[in-house]
């Protein structure tokens, strides 16, 4: 997508595609997120999901890993992303199994595959690849705090798990689509499976964080874009710091706010009141100043997956006049994302 110096962060090796999606036993379709990701993004790389008494689904087919084996799968891909990143006791014989079907085990977790000892055992007997893609790189510096060449995007959230990622992704696209020069830079597990590259931010060091950003958005070219996924919120009770070393070190020059209309706490922890988007805009501005005093909002970007075509219009319609600035919901599209692609590039 750009000419830009290759990212010096990681770099996953190459996977075994295409992908079976599992998702353990997940009720909250926010801690599918991975599976979500992969399937919207990456879908001609997913033959099926599997679960071990999952409620939610991709609407893939589903498949045992030995049908799916036999169907092309090679990688089962763990497509859980829930608290603290643990493999559950009760997933541990499902991923055997998918091990003995021949598949090799792709994971964002926290927990390393080969600390579990039956996965470890399993992978030896069967010689299948066990592959953690949530490793930082080794010797990530402090930051500097120097501004770099290029132009930044950051997407940043009222919470965790309601469009970062995706909005990111899209805005990318989009750029791309204008012929601007863009990179999309990924942040999390699922970003760095769909990119085959990226850092894995939440799981490096709190000294380390700004370093981190720093080592994924170099300086570049001054025409040249870098979309980055955001990560967390800076009001998360238990991961606001990594979305202020994400802030600081990445220097954006851009950010968009990403909010879902419908949620009013934050995920995973009811007695927390969810910020409002005012808060969030003018959170990021005083803090985003440190590193760049010239850091402004382009607009909001809405998730509007519970509401019908005409009930999200309406919604994105009165958040842009409240606030004034573009409201858009990217997976709808529309003359509103268009307004929201031109304020960011303005």
């Amino acid at each position: 997508m750009s000419s830009v110096t290759a990212l010096r962060g990681v770099q996953v090796p190459t996977l075994p595609q295409p992908y079976l999606l599992f998702l353990g036993d997940t009720t909250e379709p926010g801690y599918a997120k991975t599976a979500f990701g992969l399937r919207d993004w990456a879908g001609e790389r997913c033959v099926g999901e599997w679960s071990c008494g999952a409620t939610v689904t991709t609407g893939l087919p589903f498949l045992a890993p030995r049908e799916a084996h036999a169907r092309g799968a090679r990688g089962l891909v763990i497509g859980v992303a829930n608290v603290g990143g643990a493999i559950q006791e009760n997933w541990i014989a499902s991923l055997v199994e998918a091990i003995e079907a021949g598949l090799d085990l792709v994971s964002g977790m926290h927990v390393r595959l080969a600390d579990v000892p039956q996965l470890k055992a399993a992978a030896a007997r069967r010689g299948a690849r066990l592959i953690d893609v949530r490793t930082p790189p080794p010797n990530i510096p402090i930051a500097s705090g120097r501004k770099r060449s290029g132009m930044r995007l950051l997407t940043v959230g009222t919470d965790c798990a309601l469009g970062k990622k995706y909005t990111a992704l899209a805005l990318a696209r989009a750029f791309a689509g204008r012929g601007v020069d863009v990179d999309f830079r990924a942040t999390g597990q699922t970003g760095i499976l769909i990119a085959g590259r990226g850092m894995p931010m939440d799981a490096v060091v709190s000294d380390f964080e700004a370093g981190a950003a720093e080592m994924l958005s170099p300086a570049a070219d001054a025409r040249h874009w870098d979309v980055v996924e955001g990560q967390g919120s800076l009001f998360h009770p238990a991961y606001a710091g990594v979305s202020l070393g994400l802030l600081h070190g990445s220097q954006p020059d851009v950010f968009v706010v990403c909010h879902e209309p419908r949620r009013t706490h934050v995920l995973g922890s009811p007695t927390f009141a969810l910020p409002s988007i005012e808060e969030t805009i003018d959170l990021t501005i005083r803090l985003g100043r440190r590193t760049n005093p010239a850091i402004r909002c382009a607009g909001i970007s809405l998730n509007t997956a519970g509401l019908d075509d005409t009930a999200a219009r309406e919604v994105l319609a009165e958040h842009a006049a409240r606030l004034g600035l573009p409201a858009a919901d990217p997976m709808r599209g529309g003359a509103e994302f268009a307004r929201l692609v031109d304020a960011c590039l303005a």
